[in-house]
């Protein structure tokens, strides 16, 4: 009975803690996301309507490894095993890849525009189960555009 309560207690420990870091993450993104909103990103292979010229071009990228908190690894295998869409996860990801744009956008600030832009994302296994994710890895990367001097003068951005 005492490992039982043991467990519960760190179940709810575990969900208390996790929903409280997943919410300050959240918020950060927000956040900074409008600090960037002025820097376009595209997967676009051609900038987006300008035909000013560009002073340099510059591949840029961002990276981040997000981990899963046991409580959200719990009810994950529990949805599997039920089937159905896994929330927990989709969460994982949508912030994963957030982080990775905006840590693209703040490698290159004075950018006017990023164009190309490619999201890889891979799961880091935990142990020796493959099924087991652990973390999600996500790499953002683009090509910065930078257009010259005296265009960006009449230019927007």
């Amino acid at each position: 009975m005492e490992s039982l309560t043991v467990f519960l207690i760190l179940l709810v420990l575990g969900y208390v803690f996790g929903k409280l870091a997943e919410g300050r993450h959240y918020r950060s993104i927000q956040a900074r996301e409008e600090m960037l909103v002025r820097l376009p990103t595209t997967s676009c292979k051609k900038p987006m309507g300008k035909s000013t010229p560009i002073s340099h071009a510059e591949l840029v990228h961002g990276h981040v490894v997000i981990s899963i908190d046991y409580f959200k690894q719990l009810l994950a295998g529990l949805r599997n095993f039920f089937g159905g869409t896994v929330q927990s996860y989709e969460t994982l990801l949508d912030r994963a890849r957030r982080e990775a744009i905006l840590r693209l956008k703040e490698s290159c600030p004075t950018a006017n525009e990023i164009l190309n832009l490619r999201i890889e994302t891979s799961s880091i296994s935990k142990g020796g189960n493959s099924e087991r994710v652990g973390s999600v890895e996500v790499l953002a990367y683009g090509t910065a555009i930078y257009y010259s001097q005296a265009s960006t003068q009449h230019s927007p951005l």
